[in-house]
């Protein structure tokens, strides 16, 4: 997954922010202050997509993949912009070149020594502690040096979010790794809870209440930014349209990092409290829409790829020239497969149209099988309507089918039709609408098995022949 993880994922966070970053420009904030502000808002809910996509069984799928792409560089790139704000911060306060350079020594200089010190200190710290085979002292040391090591990097003048991804990386080069993840699951529902109680405790919700219109006018005009920034550069990393869409809108909201990097560049000075304050709101009012824009672009994708692939398929019909008299199979399901088996087998031509995409690519039935709305005469006339022999009739439902039976009727006197029919009134409705046979499949169904069971008792075969028709017959 390297191209989607480094190379949309790198694109999405360098194209949106750059948008953001010019807009929050325009509006009057400084160089730094725009930055900050579209690299924590070009991020999206990682906690949030992700158990939506896993919820929904999509992680593995095209638009699954992708989407969890974007969302793992995001994560990555949270390191090196939380490192930013503590830099353009330190250069916000002096305002001078040497600032700059002693922040970057001295961040460099801490995370250095917290790398070199952690790799040589952190392995047998957990081997000493696992030998007493105490799973409190375990979780205990586990705590201790990833809490340490975050009190040290905010000494040094770094974020303490940076000091404790940098412990997860110590402690996930151990042999301890997995041990870890098992025994800090408790702590991750806790913990994340914690987090979004200290960042709601933390906002002033009378903003809402002042500024309505701007608080929910820049949430969506967030959301609409990053759907119409993210979706072309999908396209452009060959995804299908209706998938390209689908990840751009499940990933419109901001996520649950922007409030961290918000927070940590009001603290620095990189971020005016007021503007922090409106950003916060903004951040939480979309990933509250998150299940919202989940849905969209479920229905939105769904509907693309339906329009897409009846247009691909009606740009791809090419009948053959002599394909003349030919069957027409509307409707590819159950009964529409095995009426094409049964042409096969007498060696008589057909053309059949479904119109779900899924069930034809998992057909094996060669090119005769074309996407397509059955029910409608205008995609039946690309298929040759008017040089068939007869059309078979096996839609779902019933009113779609009759109305397709009389419009059939109307434009192709001649035309005979076979219709499915689920019962004997169903069947009774398309023999009115100009049906030449319909067959009420559960009619059809119950006969034979009332034949069998005759049989069973002693009938001979003449006589369940007769009875069969005269059954039929009425």
């Amino acid at each position: 997954m390297r191209r989607l993880v480094f190379g949309l994922g790198s694109a999405q966070i360098i194209a949106t922010g750059a948008v953001i970053a010019i807009i929050a420009m325009s509006w009057g904030n400084p160089l730094a202050t725009s930055i900050i502000l579209g690299a924590c808002l070009a991020l999206s809910s990682t906690a949030i997509v992700t158990e939506i996509l896993v919820s929904r069984g999509q992680l593995g799928s095209t638009s699954g993949r992708a989407t969890f792409s974007i969302l793992l560089m995001q994560d990555l790139a949270v390191v090196p912009i939380l490192f930013a704000v503590s830099i353009l911060g330190a250069l916000a306060v002096d305002n001078l070149l040497i600032g700059l350079g002693i922040a970057l020594g001295e961040a460099l200089l801490t995370i250095l020594v917290i790398y070199l010190v952690g790799r040589l200190a952190i392995r047998p710290l957990l081997r000493l502690v696992a030998d007493t085979h105490s799973r409190e002292a375990f979780v205990a040391a586990i705590l201790l040096i990833a809490v340490g090591t975050a009190a040290l990097s905010g000494v040094a003048g770094l974020s303490m979010a940076l000091g404790a991804f940098l412990a997860g990386l110590l402690i996930a080069e151990t042999e301890f790794r997995h041990q870890v993840k098992v025994d800090i699951e408790p702590f991750k529902g806790l913990m994340l809870g914690l987090f979004f109680m200290s960042v709601g405790m933390g906002i002033d919700w009378r903003w809402v209440i002042e500024n309505p219109f701007w608080i929910f006018a820049s949430a969506v005009g967030l959301v609409l930014l990053k759907v119409a920034v993210i979706c072309p550069i999908a396209i452009l990393w060959k995804l299908p349209r209706a998938r390209a869409i689908e990840v751009a809108i499940l990933l419109g909201q901001a996520g649950e990092f922007g409030f961290l990097i918000i927070g940590l560049s009001t603290s620095v000075g990189l971020l005016d409290a007021e503007v922090g304050q409106f950003m916060l709101i903004v951040v939480g009012i979309t990933m509250l829409a998150t299940p919202g824009l989940a849905w969209l672009s479920r229905v939105v994708g769904l509907k693309l790829e339906h329009r897409d692939d009846y247009h691909d398929a009606a740009e791809r019909i090419t009948l053959p020239s002599h394909l003349e008299g030919h069957v027409l199979i509307a409707g590819f399901g159950r009964v529409g497969r095995h009426v094409a088996e049964v042409l096969d087998e007498h060696d008589i031509a057909y053309v059949a149209i479904e119109k779900d995409a899924a069930s034809v690519r998992r057909s094996d039935t060669g090119p005769m099988v074309h996407v397509g709305d059955a029910a409608r005469v205008d995609f039946l006339k690309e298929v040759g309507l008017d040089r068939a022999g007869a059309i078979v009739v096996t839609l779902g439902d019933p009113e779609a089918s009759e109305a397709l039976v009389e419009q059939i009727r109307q434009i192709a006197p001649g035309l005979p039709i076979f219709a499915r029919a689920r019962t004997a009134a169903d069947a009774e409705a398309l023999l009115a609408k100009g049906a030449h046979t319909a067959v009420p499949e559960t009619f059809e169904g119950s006969l034979r098995l009332a034949m069998r069971v005759l049989s069973e008792y002693g009938r001979d075969e003449p006589t369940l022949e007769r009875w069969m028709a005269g059954q039929r017959a009425d």
